[in-house]
């Protein structure tokens, strides 16, 4: 069987499988904000708790964003969540074609 494995939706209007940029923002902003908050912890009071926790669910995160589907990652239905009012800004999944 010859079945690729393909990422973002198929969204009316576009001829490609697309991802909402914005989203993608937002769950990029969720993730930079763990991952800043930790790190001035460990600097300000050398507590490296937090840490372990957001390298795992960091980890975990891109193991279902790359291996299961974008849809399912955790931040990324977050990011989705709070961009849900807003327009979204599709972007192509695959950005560049493989040919041959």
């Amino acid at each position: 069987m010859n079945k690729k494995l393909q990422f973002g939706e198929n969204v009316p209007g576009y001829n490609i499988r697309v991802l909402n940029e914005r989203e993608i923002r937002a769950s990029a902003g969720i993730l930079f904000l763990a991952t800043f908050t930790s790190l001035m912890l460990i600097l300000l009071k050398n507590d490296f708790l937090l840490i372990k926790y957001v390298i795992t669910i960091f980890m975990a995160d891109f193991i279902i964003r790359v291996f299961v589907s974008p849809r399912f990652s955790p931040t990324l239905i977050t990011g989705r969540l709070i961009v849900c009012n807003q327009v979204p800004e599709y972007v192509g999944a695959q950005q560049k074609s493989s040919h041959g």
